[in-house]
């Protein structure tokens, strides 16, 4: 996914200038990605526009339930790369917002952690529906009146298969605390351990120090916990490697 090697015609959506290379074809390609992606995110804040100013002429605006999210982040030229899959910080970190007069203080930032699997139950429970208890996300309408109840998760579990195609990013799994991240390659055998508070751009793989020794073995129970509870059990989900291993 780097942008000097990778980006492709299909990705820019044109051949580059004859003639270019080295430095100033890289130099292109992302000039040519960053606007190509400001344009689009510029279209989507003029239509949300658009929608929010109709809820308010048509006088919907007080019983409607608006939401913002994505599928996921975005790598914009970080670490070189562009895209998303990967479990680090730019990819993993999803925007969400949301607007419910009434029910959702204007302005108001909760820093509970949320899982995409979470936003149908959260819509069921608002709309008055049962949810059901086979369901893997949870409703996280308290978080959105100020609350945290006792048992929210403090931990998440993250995971792509997804391999040769699309850009040839290696298979990974891992958890996310609120402070560290912990990410196995499992088809290459690769560790990664990020200390988030003090290395939040995650430059510095931290899991051969013998110092996080402890920590390692408490993530890795909580990766194999995780890995159940979800029924990851699938032809690369095999047991984690033992410590040390």
């Amino acid at each position: 996914m780097r942008i000097d090697r990778d980006l492709t015609p299909t990705d820019l959506k044109q051949e580059p200038p004859a003639g270019l290379a080295g430095a100033p074809l890289k130099h292109w390609k992302y000039e040519r990605y960053i606007r190509d992606y400001l344009a689009c995110i510029a279209a989507v804040d003029d239509n949300v526009g658009r929608l929010l100013d109709y809820l308010e002429t048509s006088g919907l605006a007080e019983n409607t339930i608006v939401v913002y999210t994505s599928d996921q982040g975005f790598f914009l030229g970080d670490h070189n790369w562009f895209d998303k899959r990967f479990m680090y910080e730019e990819s993993l970190r999803m925007p969400f917002l949301i607007r419910y007069p009434g029910h959702v203080r204007a302005g108001a930032v909760n820093e509970g952690m949320i899982l995409n699997v979470d936003f149908a139950p959260t819509l069921m429970d608002y709309a008055g529906l049962k949810i059901p208890s086979d369901i893997q996300g949870r409703s996280f309408v308290p978080l959105l009146r100020g609350e945290k109840p006792g048992d929210w998760r403090t931990t998440m579990y993250y995971r792509y298969y997804h391999y040769p195609q699309d850009h040839r990013v290696q298979p990974h799994y891992g958890i996310r605390t609120g402070r560290y991240k912990l990410i196995y390659f499992n088809k290459i055998d690769q560790w990664e351990l990020f200390d988030l508070e003090k290395d939040p751009r995650e430059l510095s793989n931290v899991y051969a120090d013998a110092a996080n020794a402890g920590l390692v073995i408490k993530l890795k129970d909580e990766l194999s916990r995780l890995k159940k509870e979800m029924k990851d059990d699938d032809q690369f989900a095999k047991e984690l490697p033992k410590d040390g291993q």
